[in-house]
């Protein structure tokens, strides 16, 4: 008997450790599936910030319970990685459908052009998700990342080896040119203006919240480091990068 109620409560606490299985994924738009899930996910987050996104806010979105999210998602951390594995899918796409390496310059120095210029688009059109492309390589390692993430970091990898850098200096202009791409599509969509209803500049940025005496060179190039670089400024950059890796630029 006692066995038998032991084995009942092993089966109960099995059932509340894996609630999804039981919680219906039929939702308001018809089955669920991962790729839905992580459409709607950013989709709120776009819309309303990471701050909104919740499973509980999720499966409200798709007319679901919560509970049944989790079969596509472990968990809220798996939910934000699925989100990274959508960006870089949608880098994929954007890849897929541009043009080709052209005759004006080496293949792969175009490559790695192609990848920098689709993944600024990617970032200027996801705004609100852009600090997991940060904050989740922080979190999570390389092994365990999407394969979309390993994906573009194999196609990068192999430009560089195709400049003719070796084994040491290819893992270095890997790590240059990821560090200048996030870098710069963050400082592009970093929040700038204090006041947008202000008509007047200096208000409307909020230079009188600056102390002058202590923060002068910065009150002067406020006005200037409001204006996005664009994908000029991006290409101009990566240029100057590569061409200190491959002695073009010396």
């Amino acid at each position: 008997m006692a066995q038998e109620q032991a084995a009942g409560r092993g089966a109960d606490e099995e059932a509340e450790a894996v609630p999804a299985r039981r919680a219906s994924d039929q939702g308001r738009y018809g089955r669920l599936s991962r790729e839905r899930v992580l459409t709607s996910a950013l989709e709120l987050v776009d819309r309303e910030g990471l701050s909104a996104l919740s499973m509980r806010r999720l499966g409200a979105e798709l007319g679901v319970e919560a509970m049944a999210l989790y079969r596509y998602a472990a968990s809220k951390d798996a939910l934000l990685d699925g989100l990274v594995e959508a960006l870089y899918l949608e880098l994929e796409e954007r890849l897929a459908a541009g043009p080709g390496p052209t005759a004006e310059a080496p293949s792969w120095r175009t490559g790695l052009h192609r990848i920098a210029r689709a993944t600024y688009e990617v970032c200027l059109e996801h705004p609100q998700a852009v600090p997991l492309l940060t904050t989740r390589m922080l979190a999570v390692p390389l092994a365990r990342r999407p394969l979309a993430v390993l994906k573009d970091h194999e196609r990068v990898l192999a430009l560089l080896g195709e400049a003719g850098l070796d084994d040491a200096r290819t893992v270095a202009a890997f790590q240059a040119f990821t560090a200048w791409l996030l870098g710069y599509a963050s400082v592009e969509l970093r929040p700038m203006v204090d006041n947008p209803e202000e008509s007047d500049p200096a208000f409307r940025l909020g230079l009188h919240r600056m102390p002058p005496q202590e923060l002068p060179g910065l009150r002067k190039a406020a006005p200037a480091l409001t204006e996005r670089g664009g994908p000029e400024g991006l290409a101009a950059g990566l240029d100057a990068l590569l061409d200190q890796f491959t002695g073009t630029g010396e």
